[in-house]
C-alpha cells in the first residue's frame, strides 16, 4: 500500500505539471452547475463558452438486506489508506473489479468465495474467456458461484455470513471474515446541478452522443458519468480529446468504435472487437485462429497457466473482427490488435509481420497463421 501510494502520488503530480505547463487555472472545490454556460465553487461564479463534466463514478450499493453491515467493504475500502487484511473473504459481483480483487486476495493467501448473480463471471465480456478464468480461480482455490441471487448478508466484521441461492433455488450460505461489494459503480452526480439546471438523464447517468453534447447546448459529459458508457479510464481520454477537438471546431480525431479491454487478473484477460459469438450474431461468416501458452517458448520459461491468443475473422476477406486473450502482458499486447481490427489488417498481414523470439507476443503471429 505504501508503493501504491507512492506511484498514483507521482501520476498525480506529473499530470498537475503537465497542467501548469499549460497555463490551466486550477479551482479546488465542490462545483455545481447553475446553468448555461454557468459554474458556481468556493462562492464565485464562473461562466465559459463550453462546459465539460468528468465527475466519473461512486459504488453502486444493491439493496441486499444487510449491505451496510460494517462487516461490508467495497473496493474502495480495499484501496484507500492501508487497506483491508482478510484471511477469508466473500465477493459478491464477479465484474472486472470482483475478479480482479479476487486475485489480488488468492495471492495474499485468503480463502476466496465468487458470488455473481449472471450466468458467468466477467459477465460482460467473451464467455469463452470467462469460463478459462473461472477455471483457473478454481485452481488457486477459489470457489466460485455462477447464476446465484444474494438474499441477506448478516454476522459482525470478522464473521460475516452471505446466504445465496442457486440456479435452481437451492440456499447455500458463504462465511468470511468480511464481505466485498463488487456490484458496480454509478454515475456520481451529487450536488452537480442545481435545481432545474439538469441535462437529460438515463437510470441516474447523463445521456450524451458521441462527441460528449448533451441535451443543454455547450454542455459536454466525458467518460463514466455519461449513460450506457464503457467504464474505463482510456475510453474516458478518447472522450475528452474528441470533445475539446468538437468544441474547437474540428473532427474528433479518435475512433470510438473499436475499444481495447483489460482486466488484471492472473493471468491477464483483453479483448477489442467482436467476438465470435457477436460477430455471427450480426450475421457475419467467420473463422477464427487460437494459439496456446503451451506453445509459447516465453510462457514455457516463465511457467505459466494455460491459456490462449484468439482471433476473430471474416471468413471470405480474411479482415480481422476482434480479438480475445487470456495469457501473460495480454494487457499489454492487445494495442496491436487494436490498431489491427481499426486498419482492417487481414489474417495474412498480420501473420507475414516478424514477432521477436522468445516473446510472449509471438503468440499473435502464430494465431493469425492458423487462420
Amino acid at each position: 500500500h505504501r508503493r501504491k501510494t507512492e506511484v498514483i502520488d507521482a501520476l498525480r503530480q506529473g499530470v498537475e505539471k503537465l497542467m501548469k505547463a499549460g497555463k490551466i487555472a486550477v479551482v479546488r472545490g465542490k462545483a455545481r452547475v447553475e446553468g448555461q454556460g454557468k459554474i458556481s465553487c468556493n462562492g464565485e461564479l464562473y461562466e465559459a463558452n463550453d462546459i465539460i463534466l468528468a465527475t466519473g463514478t461512486k459504488v453502486f450499493c444493491p439493496p441486499i438486506p444487510g449491505w451496510d453491515n460494517p462487516g461490508v467493504v467495497t473496493s474502495d475500502d480495499l484501496l484507500e489508506g492501508e487497506g483491508r487484511a482478510f484471511s477469508s473473504l466473500v465477493i459478491i459481483g464477479a465484474g472486472v473489479v470482483g475478479v480482479e480483487c479476487a486475485c489480488l486476495y488468492l495471492a495474499l493467501g485468503a480463502e476466496v468465495t465468487l458470488i455473481e448473480a449472471a450466468d458467468h463471471i466477467l459477465p460482460a465480456m467473451d464467455r469463452e474467456l470467462a469460463q478459462r478464468l473461472a477455471m483457473m480461480l478454481k485452481k488457486q482455490g477459489c470457489k466460485v458461484e455462477a447464476k446465484a441471487t444474494v438474499q441477506s448478508i448478516a454476522g459482525a466484521p470478522g464473521a460475516m455470513t452471505v446466504t445465496y441461492h442457486d440456479k435452481k433455488g437451492g440456499e447455500h450460505t458463504a462465511t468470511g471474515e468480511g464481505v466485498l461489494l463488487a456490484a458496480g459503480r454509478k454515475a456520481d452526480l451529487d450536488g452537480l446541478f442545481a435545481p432545474g439546471a439538469e441535462p437529460e438523464l438515463e437510470r441516474g447517468a447523463i445521456v450524451a452522443d458521441e462527441v460528449g453534447r448533451t441535451s443543454i447546448p455547450h454542455l459536454y459529459a466525458i467518460g463514466d458519468v455519461r449513460a450506457r458508457n464503457i467504464q474505463l479510464a482510456h475510453v474516458a481520454e478518447a472522450q475528452g480529446k474528441n470533445a475539446v477537438e468538437v468544441i474547437a471546431g474540428n473532427e474528433p480525431p479518435i475512433d470510438m468504435h473499436v475499444v481495447p479491454s483489460c482486466v488484471y487478473t492472473t493471468p491477464e484477460i483483453a479483448s477489442v472487437g467482436l467476438t465470435e459469438d457477436q460477430a455471427k450474431a450480426q450475421g457475419l461468416k467467420v473463422k477464427t485462429g487460437k494459439y496456446l501458452t503451451g506453445a509459447n517458448g516465453k510462457c514455457l520459461i516463465e511457467g505459466t497457466e494455460s491459456g490462449y491468443v484468439k482471433l476473430v475473422a471474416d471468413a471470405e476477406t480474411g479482415r480481422l473482427l476482434g480479438a480475445q486473450m487470456v495469457c501473460p502482458r495480454a494487457t499489454d499486447m492487445i494495442g496491436e490488435l487494436g490498431l489491427a481490427v481499426q486498419r482492417g489488417v487481414t489474417a495474412d498481414q498480420l501473420a507475414h509481420v516478424i514477432h521477436p523470439h522468445p516473446t510472449f507476443c509471438e503468440m499473435i503471429s502464430g494465431a493469425a497463421e492458423t487462420l
